[in-house]
């Protein structure tokens, strides 16, 4: 069966100016391969630093690749329109307080990205939005409201109902459950979990706490230095770690492991 996504060998360098009139390249990650299938959950963890967020930034063409490739569903991601890109892999920011525009209702953030990428007439994005508001748990009344008014939880709803506006094919998730308490964690996981199930979206979850990374990911990739040092299903790398810097990851977020 065709991967939905399949990263081959992809790196991505920047350069540094160390002087007048030198500079030199340092690679950020790299080569990295790994694949993610429709419906799965794909973790990404590695310390601050370890290259994550120019990764994903490059699967959502923010960044362009050094070298590699990166083929969605069968076809090189570089062949696809900005627009078909855009529809079909969305992003959820760390923090909704600062991603939301704080001018706009939640109505108007979510028309936005359906007034950009289709062709919908009013009738049908007004349909759209309110579908979508509903699969994230929110009454229309939230419609005429600000980012302000919101409680955190409700931001991350809006979040989440922005990234799944253009039912995209892969959501990555940056990191949103570290503004959270524990018990508001769970249930921003478990609505995820919900939409996986009724729409077999897949996504790539960015963290570097292991917390949670079990419960709801399929796959996980560890990241070190840019560099894939262990990857391979949830369960094996929590029960059974090979590389130290995941063992040192769990051991730094899972103070009852003992392995």
């Amino acid at each position: 069966m065709q991967s939905l996504l399949k990263i081959s060998n992809l790196s991505r360098s920047f350069k540094h100016v160390s002087g007048l009139w030198t500079s030199y390249e340092k690679l950020a990650y790299g080569p990295v391969s790994f694949t993610l299938d429709k419906g799965q959950t794909l973790a990404i963890v590695g310390e601050s630093g370890a290259g994550k967020s120019a990764l994903v930034r490059t699967i959502t063409g923010l960044l362009e690749p050094s070298s590699g490739e990166i083929h969605l569903k069968g076809q090189p991601i570089l062949s696809l329109t900005s627009q078909q890109r855009c529809s079909s892999i969305r992003m959820i920011f760390q923090d909704p307080s600062s991603s939301l525009n704080p001018k706009m209702t939640v109505g108007k953030i979510l028309n936005a990205p359906l007034q950009l990428n289709t062709d919908f007439d009013a009738e049908k994005r007004d349909l759209r939005i309110k579908e979508t508001l509903k699969l994230v748990g929110l009454l229309p009344d939230y419609l005429a409201f600000y980012p302000n008014m919101l409680s955190s939880v409700q931001k991350h709803q809006v979040a989440i109902a922005r990234a799944m506006i253009l039912n995209p094919d892969i959501i990555i998730v940056d990191e949103i459950l570290a503004t959270l308490d524990i018990s508001l964690r769970f249930k921003i996981v478990n609505l995820l979990l919900k939409i996986q199930k009724i729409k077999g979206t897949s996504y790539i979850f960015i963290a570097h706490s292991m917390h949670l990374i079990r419960h709801m990911s399929d796959h996980i990739v560890v990241l070190h230095a840019g560099k894939i040092v262990e990857k391979g299903s949830a369960s094996i790398i929590c029960d059974s770690p090979q590389h130290e810097q995941t063992k040192f990851l769990l051991l730094s977020h899972e103070p009852d492991y003992r392995k």
